[in-house]
Order: C-alpha cells, then sequence, then structure tokens
C-alpha cells in the first residue's frame, strides 16, 4: 500500500516540481539570466557550450540559455493566462448551457460548436492578422480559441451533477440559482476542469509558439520560444543545437503539463483512483 501511495504521489510530483522550476526559473528571468537576452557577442556566433555561456550563443551572437528563460516568460506567461480566461469563461457558460435545457443550451453549445470545427492555428492566424501580435492580443485570441473545450467539458459534467441528490435538496430548501451554483455544482466539477487547465496549457503553449513560428508573434527582438525555433532552422546546418536547445524546453514543458493533466484525472476521478488501487493492490 505504502509503494502504491507513492507512486502515485511521486505521478503528481515530479511533472509538478519540473513545472514550477519552470514557472519560478522563467518569472525570475531578470535575476537568472546571465546576459541580456538581446545582446550580441560580436564575432562569436553559433559558439558552443562554456561556463560563460551554458547553452552557446545563437546565430546572432546571443546567450541562448538568456533568452530560452526570457521567452519562457513571455510563453509560459501567454499560454497560462489563456487557458486560466478560457476556463473561467467555459466554466460559466458550460454551468449556464448544462443546467438551463432550451435556447441557452442550443446557443452556447452551437457557438462552441463552431467554433471547434476550425483547426485552433489557422483561425488563430486568421484573428491575429487583424488584431495585432501584442502579448495582450494573443492571450484573447488563444483564451477564445479554447474557451468551447471548457463549455464542452463543463456542459458533460453539469449534466451528470445536477440530478443528484444533494442539489435536488438544495433546490428543494429554495437556494438561488447564483447559490446553487457556486455551493453545489461549480465545487463537484473541478476535477475535470482542473484536467482541462492542465492538458490545455500544453496545447496552449503548442499553439503559441506555432504562431511565433510563422511570424505572427511578438516581433523581434523579442525573445520567445517559437521564434527562437523560427531563427534557428536557417542555420541549423551550421550548429543544429541552436535549435534543439528551445525545441527540447518546449518538448520538455509540454510533457510535464500533458503527465501532470494524466496524473490529475487518475487522482481526482474516484472511479479510476479505485480502479488503480485495486490494480495495485492485487499486483
Amino acid at each position: 500500500m505504502r509503494r502504491s501511495m507513492l507512486r502515485k504521489y511521486c505521478r503528481l510530483l515530479i511533472p509538478g516540481t519540473l513545472i514550477l522550476g519552470l514557472i519560478l526559473a522563467s518569472s525570475l528571468a531578470n535575476l537568472l539570466s546571465p546576459y541580456d537576452p538581446n545582446r550580441i557577442a560580436l564575432g562569436r556566433p553559433y559558439a558552443k557550450p562554456s561556463l560563460q555561456h551554458p547553452l552557446g550563443l545563437d546565430n546572432a551572437g546571443r546567450d541562448i540559455l538568456s533568452r530560452i528563460l526570457h521567452g519562457g516568460r513571455l510563453t509560459l506567461g501567454i499560454a497560462i493566462s489563456s487557458i486560466l480566461l478560457a476556463a473561467v469563461a467555459g466554466t460559466i457558460l458550460g454551468v449556464v448551457a448544462g443546467y438551463f435545457p432550451g435556447v441557452p443550451d442550443m446557443v452556447i453549445m452551437r457557438g462552441a460548436d463552431v467554433l471547434l470545427c476550425f483547426p485552433p492555428i489557422i483561425l488563430g492566424m486568421a484573428i491575429v492578422t487583424f488584431l495585432g501580435t501584442e502579448p495582450i492580443f494573443l492571450t484573447l485570441v488563444i483564451a477564445l480559441l479554447y474557451t468551447p473545450r471548457f463549455v464542452r467539458v463543463v456542459y458533460a459534467a453539469v449534466q451528470t451533477v445536477k440530478h443528484n441528490e444533494y442539489v435536488e435538496a438544495a433546490r428543494a430548501l429554495g437556494s438561488s440559482i447564483p447559490r446553487l451554483f457556486r455551493k453545489e455544482i461549480i465545487p463537484n466539477i473541478l476535477a475535470p476542469i482542473m484536467v482541462q487547465i492542465s492538458l490545455g496549457i500544453g496545447h496552449a503553449i503548442i499553439l503559441e509558439t506555432g504562431l511565433s513560428f510563422v511570424g505572427l508573434g511578438p516581433p523581434p527582438p523579442t525573445a520567445s520560444w517559437g521564434r527562437m525555433i523560427e531563427e534557428a532552422r536557417r542555420f541549423m546546418r551550421i550548429n543544429a543545437m541552436i535549435l534543439v536547445w528551445p525545441a527540447l524546453t518546449i518538448g520538455i514543458c509540454v510533457i510535464a503539463f500533458n503527465m501532470l493533466g494524466d496524473a490529475l484525472r487518475d487522482y481526482l476521478d474516484p472511479r479510476l483512483r479505485h480502479t488503480v488501487t485495486r490494480r495495485e493492490g492485487v499486483s
């Protein structure tokens, strides 16, 4: 039993610790970066890793580690902020659509279906082209694109919860609709929302880096992971590592968020948690 508990908590702690470290390192980029991310070392492009430059220099002679740290602050900031906005908006809309059948259900869910019909990267490119590439616009666009995912998750959860006995009892006692949502429904559907937030941040990182890669992110010389890959791909035959480092950082970050989402799903869902416990007890 102790081994199974340790294994369960390790599935949460390992990706959680990695994500926390990435967020802290990016947040403290000004303190942790050894150099200005836009500082150019004249005559030293493609310099190999050294004590002065742990990850080397890029094609313009800029410190790669400093640019990854500052780029993480931008990329993670946009991804986390946009998904939190999408979670709030999607939860409100999903609860309303799930609790009130008829017109609210039809309007909200059909609107979500329309947005889900378009690939996020294509729709994001179209919207960003008109709005602009400032971080605030990127955050709002990504939030808009991922709100329908939360709407559908919350809608399905509310359809299950709203017929439970404690909801019926609160309704019979005269609870108002806002109080019913706040006290009875939303607290009991937080598990799928938390899982979707973790998975959504990983997807938002990929979307933000994809937009930056095609030139629709913050303009240069602003450091972002997608911009770093776009700049490095043209020089990868000279030094492939200037492409590997930002791509590896993105991969590790997305995998960590996906692992955390899977672990949260197994930990927060009672049915999955009991199934895993029984399986481990048998083994």
